[in-house]
């Protein structure tokens, strides 16, 4: 897939979380059938989210450092 077809879906894919996000509150509460976490507050999962993205980003950055022998900012 190109770079600029991948970036054009990962921005789709904000824009419709964002606009899920804004018609609710922070405390809403919701559940899922992929996970068994029972109710979760909007909070906890944009939380959860931003953990993950953290997570997979700093994996990324590894896999970057073991290719081009660069370290990150110190």
């Amino acid at each position: 897939m190109p770079l600029a077809e991948l970036l054009d879906r990962y921005e789709a894919a904000c824009a419709r979380s964002d606009a899920a996000i804004a018609t609710r509150d922070l405390d809403d509460t919701g559940s899922t059938a992929i996970h068994s976490v029972g109710d979760a507050t909007l909070r906890w999962m944009v939380h959860h989210m931003l953990e993950e993205t953290a997570r997979h980003a700093g994996h990324l950055d590894l896999v970057r450092e073991l290719l081009d022998g660069e370290t990150g900012y110190f």
